[in-house]
């Protein structure tokens, strides 16, 4: 057994994260199984992991809503008086996060990203901003649940964070120039994960990554093509829908989620009058170019 948990049983280790491993583990008493999500604390940097930790546990303890993986228990393990772990006990959900799965097709996808919209909304309406929604914080259970993960870089509505913290393919405007966040924030960032989605391309955010490696051009995003461009099996108010979820201006992106909703349930709804048919494309179940599609597989916790 790699370490011990009191009253669990340490079954596996189901992946890795940043300065953390997650296991599965199992209640003594009751058998019922569990995620544990272990962060160490090896040299004072490690100190925001563990600070991130905690702000994960003190929002996720508090929801419960099917699309949100929610937590139940912190532990704190001490040596020598200082905190020098801590134990997430959390929802164990078998499956794979959006940047591991293959591709599941418009309708797919649709269905996938209205739970996350509505698990999103559900936070909001709590008073917080999840602000690092991607691919890999989507969690696609084996029997089709979808569960939003990873509330370590949340904060409440209209908070100012000291330090530039998201995903550079993912990240809104506001982040990167560490003005107030909102609704709109959760917004650009699930357009930008839509857009990796359906396209297969990273959305050029004002941020630079690895695979975009320029400075910061905070004036804004450089100019990416339409999703019905790069795909023709993207529907055109789905691709619209996208692009004005990652306007650069949050005032002109859709309001909050709902609206978000809203649009997503109209595309689903009109595609599936047309009994399959998208975009003046060929029915649902024939092989043709341009399919949705994401990288292969990463290390993940589920």
């Amino acid at each position: 057994m790699p370490f011990e948990v009191p009253g669990f049983t340490v079954l596996e280790r189901l992946g890795t994260g940043a300065r953390s491993t997650i296991w599965l583990v199992s209640d003594v008493r009751t058998g019922d199984v569990y995620a544990l999500k272990r962060v160490k604390r090896r040299v004072t940097d490690d100190n925001r992991y563990l600070e991130q930790t905690q702000n994960e546990f003190a929002i996720s303890v508090r929801f419960n809503h099917p699309n949100l993986r929610k937590s139940f228990e912190l532990r704190r393990v001490r040596r020598l008086f200082q905190v020098r772990e801590l134990q997430v006990l959390m929802e164990y959900v078998p499956g794979k996060t959006l940047e591991q799965l293959g591709p599941k097709g418009i309708h797919g996808t649709i269905s996938i990203f209205l739970k996350v919209a509505e698990g999103l909304d559900a936070l909001h309406q709590l008073g917080y901003v999840h602000a690092d929604m991607k691919p890999n914080n989507i969690l696609v259970g084996q029997n089709g649940e979808v569960k939003i993960i990873d509330f370590g870089q949340s904060c409440p509505i209209g908070h100012i964070k000291e330090r530039i913290q998201g995903t550079p393919d993912y990240i809104a405007p506001e982040q990167v120039r560490r003005l107030p966040l909102d609704q709109r924030t959760d917004v650009f960032n699930l357009g930008a994960t839509l857009y990796w989605i359906l396209t297969n391309k990273p959305y050029p955010t004002i941020l630079p990554s690895k695979k975009r490696p320029t400075g910061i051009d905070l004036l804004g995003p450089r100019e990416a093509p339409p999703p019905h461009e790069v795909n023709e099996n993207v529907p055109v108010a789905l691709s619209r829908l996208v692009m004005d979820c990652c306007q650069n201006n949050v005032k002109d992106r859709p309001s909050d989620m709902r609206e978000v909703i809203r649009r997503l349930e109209v595309v689903q709804h009109v595609m599936e009058r047309s009994n399959g048919t998208v975009s003046g494309g060929p029915p649902r179940g024939k092989k043709r170019g341009g399919t949705a599609a994401v990288v292969p597989p990463t290390d993940s916790a589920a």
